[in-house]
């Protein structure tokens, strides 16, 4: 009962639409994107570069001011909106954005900004790239909503006892899972609320 109108969300790739911004601040800083970008995940292959060179891309991204100012990725703002407003559900984000403090600020504001002040009674940065099996453990076995749109951080939430739900994209949508897939916040209301 604890968390019975508890919604653990990710935030890139479900909530903002992290890639178009990673993607106009990369083009700013003179990277192409490779054909059929948009069905890699890896960012090393989306712009041919090295792992180790994306990765440090990815953190100084994650830490810049742009961060604070990412656009809401589809029909979330309506949809979460209503789950909040009208039905009294709480959002905890769980995100691996950066361990920088400034960086998690700016990530509360832009969660603020979209999708007003109380929707999210909880905000968790974690490291750039990391895990989310310890960040979720505290859910396990709540049958909370995770809504990722990482294959394997949506099958952690369901070792835990959680009820995952992936965010369809390109990178991700020829995977076989065991959960649903959606396509936008429409349907991921749809299921919550049975309606």
């Amino acid at each position: 009962m604890k968390y019975q109108k508890i919604i653990l969300t990710d935030v890139d790739g479900v909530l903002l639409d992290w890639e178009w911004a990673f993607n106009v601040w990369m083009q700013e800083h003179g990277f192409e994107l490779t054909d059929g970008y948009q069905y890699e995940y890896d960012m090393a292959t989306r712009y041919g570069i090295s792992k180790e060179q994306v990765r440090k891309l990815i953190r100084t991204f994650n830490e810049s001011a742009a961060i604070g100012f990412l656009p809401v990725l589809r029909d979330a703002m309506y949809w979460v909106k209503r789950l909040h407003e009208q039905h009294g559900y709480q959002f905890h984000a769980i995100t691996s954005l950066s361990l920088n403090e400034n960086a998690g600020k700016l990530r509360e504001m832009n969660l603020k900004k979209a999708f007003g002040k109380t929707a999210f009674s909880k905000v968790l940065c974690l490291d750039t790239g990391a895990d989310k099996t310890e960040a979720l453990t505290p859910y396990a076995d709540s049958a909370c909503w995770w809504i990722e749109d990482k294959p394997e951080n949506a099958a952690v939430g369901l070792v835990l006892g959680l009820k995952p739900l992936l965010m369809e994209h390109g990178h991700n949508m020829n995977y076989e899972v065991d959960y649903p897939i959606v396509k936008n916040w429409e349907d991921i209301y749809r299921l919550v609320t049975k309606l």
